[in-house]
């Protein structure tokens, strides 16, 4: 079998000498790697003008929309995927990872841009900027999709997830990607890909994929295209350096292994709940993917008086670990991807064992694997070192095996354990597992520099951890120094990387103009009908009601605070109130806001639905008995909601700005309710 590439709406069939991938439990020949006959240079043009202007033809809701139907069509894929992921030397949990966990965060980045964004082709940053005395002049931020092609060099140790964690805010962003598997794992995400293409969920020349090797792709990027990687800082660092990518300025994100460590607190007991999840913590991390992760603890940090304990509960652990065919039920533990990579495990090991003495595993050691005609090439036994002197130790810190191997080392204070992070020159994540709030915050106040995301791992936590080494949607993934200084997901973050924000700048009514924000200062407009009966798309952003006067009485007062039961003594003690500072008894402020939606809100059935909630609720100046307020409700935005199967009526959701002034024409309250409106048309 021959790897196959997609390039420009065709799959190429690469050439029958390319690189061999053998399968790490057999040994067997799967397929040969090779991208020879791919013209990279009409790769990068067809991604931008096939599909950027496909992408580009879509709102933000949209693509998202997509997002979310490629990985349902992924979901009735998972059985097939999975025998195949299985040749990779992957257990169903190590798959469970890769696929079903790439799929999850399909769904969490369309559920983000969804809910985080409007259903536009353009993001509005941040509010609006005053650029001027009197507010005729402002700012605004905006960020719009980059013409160019998102360019995903990514490992081999997740096939599945390592690409879809980077295409899903990439295609939603509206910027199309070519992905470049890594060579060992590429016939895995190769399969994937052609579920995507097949499914036809996506425009043509939104996903391109090289198996085998770049060419010269990195030459006919442009200033608007995106670099992200992900593999050996070796090989991120070279790439980083290209001269077309420094020439042009080119956005390179770099994700690199780096040598994560684990503390145990000074404060656990051996009996304490926590010494057990540490234990069951560095066991998951050591052989789940056989050590093959870019998040996986490579430093185990304990205290001196725990060393001796830690290192009889690990090999006990481990003792516990099965090795062989990850096909084979009850296996816990499989091979490395390939026998390349075994070697240069063992090369790695020896270099460690040098500095550090192994207490368990090693090259050396007798493994007993599960399985009919397993060859053990491939396999690598779970390998404990220890460093007596790590703060004077490099070789610990430096060095990583990418396998299952981790090195103990010692510390006599928590300040130690934190410099000895800190000897990691940059992590990607690092766990501290006590019980103790105190020892945790001291940890993480001096550790944080050096590492992109820090788990604190107890007893309230454990049963719903997700873990030291799995990295989520919603939170960054990266790190600093050695780990790369780059970073991914963090939820709308990761959206917002594909983008150029730009600041805008000029008059209140341009910029609404230019937005479809409403901002303080714009021009408004109104008609004879009440605003609440119009129908989503009949109301315009801008478009603005006032509403008649009220004026505040003391029975306006009693009667709130016998209904609500709040009776502070600003509202009802006039010798208190007299020295407050507001000299005089006031209204309540939720009085104001109440009075103030009686006052605009039209009561018969219509358009409006039901009120979505209140955001930004600012109380300016007090109210006192006798004044007059009046309301001002203009449409600041507008978001068009997709309708469900089970929904009898198409809505969307009009942010709506509030200002309540009083006879002065001086705002008391400022803030921004949301309603959901019935739309005309599906």
């Amino acid at each position: 079998m021959k790897s196959k590439s997609y390039a420009c709406g065709v799959w190429v069939e690469g050439e029958p000498n390319g690189a061999a991938v053998h399968h790490p439990v057999t040994g067997e020949l799967i397929c040969t790697v090779s991208s020879a006959g791919v013209n990279f240079e009409n790769m990068a043009q067809y991604a931008r003008n096939v599909g950027g202007a496909g992408l580009g033809q879509m709102t933000i809701h949209e693509r998202a929309n997509a997002i979310k139907d490629v990985a349902k069509h992924l979901l009735t894929q998972k059985d097939h995927l999975y025998k195949i992921s299985s040749k990779t030397g992957a257990t169903k949990l190590d798959s469970w990872i890769d696929i079903d966990g790439g799929l999850a965060t399909m769904f969490s980045y369309s559920g983000i841009a969804r809910r985080e964004f409007a259903n536009e082709k353009f993001i509005v940053e941040g509010p609006p900027e005053p650029l001027s005395a009197n507010g005729s002049f402002v700012g605004r931020h905006i960020l719009t999709s980059k013409p160019g092609v998102s360019v995903h060099i990514n490992a081999f140790n997740f096939p599945c997830w390592g690409m879809l964690e980077k295409i899903a805010p990439s295609l939603i962003a509206g910027v199309p990607v070519i992905v470049k598997p890594a060579t060992v794992s590429a016939y895995l995400t190769q399969a994937m890909v052609e579920e995507i293409v097949a499914s036809k969920l996506l425009p043509e020349g939104a996903i391109q994929l090289i198996c085998g090797g770049v060419g010269d792709l990195l030459d006919h990027l442009n200033e608007q295209d995106v670099v992200t990687f992900t593999g050996s800082a070796v090989t991120g660092k070279k790439l980083r350096r290209h001269d077309n990518l420094i020439d042009n300025s080119i956005p390179f994100n770099m994700e690199a292994d780096s040598l994560n460590c684990c503390v145990l607190g000074q404060t656990v007991a051996v009996d304490d709940p926590e010494f057990a999840l540490f234990i069951k913590e560095i066991t998951t991390e050591m052989t789940v993917k056989a050590g093959q992760k870019c998040t996986a603890i490579r430093r185990i940090i304990v205290p001196v008086a725990q060393v001796d304990a830690v290192s009889r509960a690990l090999k006990h652990s481990l003792d516990q670990v099965v090795m062989g065919d990850p096909t084979v039920k009850g296996v816990r533990m499989g091979p490395l991807v390939g026998q390349e990579q075994c070697a240069d495990i063992k090369e790695t090991v020896a270099l460690l064992s040098q500095h550090c003495d192994v207490i368990y595993g090693g090259n050396d050691v007798e493994m007993t694997l599960e399985g009919e005609g397993v060859q053990p090439y491939a396999f690598y036994p779970p390998t404990l070192l220890y460093c007596a002197s790590p703060m004077t130790t490099d070789a610990a810190h430096s060095i990583e095996a990418f396998g299952p191997v981790s090195t103990i080392m010692p510390y006599e204070t928590i300040d130690q354990a934190v410099a000895m992070a800190h000897l990691g020159k940059g992590s990607l994540v690092g766990s501290i597992v006590t019980y103790d709030d105190q020892e945790a915050t001291q940890f993480v106040m001096g550790a944080a520099a050096f590492h992109g995301r820090i788990l604190v791992l107890n007893r309230d936590c454990a049963k719903e951890s997700t873990g030291h080494g799995s990295p989520l949607p919603t939170l960054v993934h990266g790190g600093p120094g050695r780990a790369g200084g780059g970073q991914e997901l963090g939820g709308s973050r990761a959206i917002k990387h594909y983008m150029q924000r730009t600041a805008i700048q000029g008059s209140p009514s341009t910029l609404m103009a230019i937005t479809r924000e409403y901002m303080a200062g714009a021009k408004t407009s109104s008609t004879h009908q009440h605003p609440f009966r119009k129908y989503f798309e009949e109301l315009v952003v801008g478009e603005s009601l006032t509403t008649h006067r009220r004026t505040v009485t003391e029975a306006d007062i009693v009667n709130f605070g016998c209904l609500s039961g709040d009776h502070f003594y600003a509202h009802f003690d006039e010798l208190a109130a007299k020295d407050s500072l507001f000299g005089q008894r006031v209204a309540h402020g939720y009085f104001v806001i109440s009075a103030a939606a009686g006052m605009f809100v039209d009561p018969a059935p219509g358009p409006v639905l039901a009120n979505y909630g209140m955001e930004n609720l600012r109380f300016v100046e007090p109210v006192f008995i006798g004044d007059t307020i009046q309301v001002k409700i203009t449409v600041k935005k507008k978001i068009k909601k997709d309708k469900r199967p089970e929904e009898k009526r198409p809505t969307g959701v009009v942010l709506w700005d509030v200002e309540v002034t009083n006879q002065h024409q001086v705002i008391v309250a400022l803030y921004d309710i949301l309603t959901l409106v019935e739309r005309k048309y599906d």
